[in-house]
C-alpha cells in the first residue's frame, strides 16, 4: 500500500521557521515528482512547490510565486523523502499542508502542470501549521 505521511507541523509565532517532512512508502519514488500543497480554512487547496527528477541525482524545483524566497523544497538522500523548509512564517501561512507524489510530472513539465493537483497520484493526510501573530 502506497502511503505519504507528513510530519513537522505545529504552532509557531510569526517570523519563526518550520521544516515539514514527508515520507513515502509502498513503492519507489525516485522518479516521481514530490511536492507540497496547502489548504487554509475556507480556501481551496493551493500549490506551493514540487521537485521533479531530472535524471541521476538531479532534481528540478518549481515554486509558486507567493513562497519563493521563503520556502525551500528538497529531497532526501533516500528519494522517498521530501522536505519543505519554511522561513519567515506569517499568519496567512496557517493551513493544513499536504504532501503529494506524481508519476506524470518531469523536468520537461511546465509550471502549470507542476501545480495541477490532477497530475498527482498520491496524497498524504496533511499536517497542521498554525502561525500566530
Amino acid at each position: 500500500q502506497v502511503q505519504l505521511v507528513e510530519s513537522g507541523g505545529g504552532l509557531v509565532q510569526a517570523g519563526d521557521s518550520l521544516r515539514l517532512s514527508c515520507a513515502g512508502s509502498g513503492r519507489t519514488f525516485t522518479d516521481y515528482a514530490m511536492g507540497w500543497f496547502r489548504q487554509a480554512p475556507g480556501k481551496e487547496r493551493e500549490f506551493l512547490a514540487t521537485t521533479t527528477w531530472s535524471g541521476g541525482s538531479t532534481y528540478y524545483a518549481y515554486y509558486t510565486d507567493s513562497v519563493k524566497g521563503r520556502f525551500t523544497i528538497s529531497r532526501g538522500n533516500a528519494k522517498n523523502m521530501v522536505y519543505l523548509q519554511m522561513n519567515s512564517l506569517k499568519p496567512e501561512d496557517t493551513a493544513v499542508y499536504y504532501c503529494a507524489a506524481s508519476a506524470n510530472i518531469g523536468s520537461a513539465s511546465d509550471q502549470r502542470s507542476a501545480a495541477d493537483q490532477q497530475m498527482y497520484d498520491y496524497w498524504g493526510r496533511g499536517t497542521q501549521v498554525t502561525v500566530s501573530s
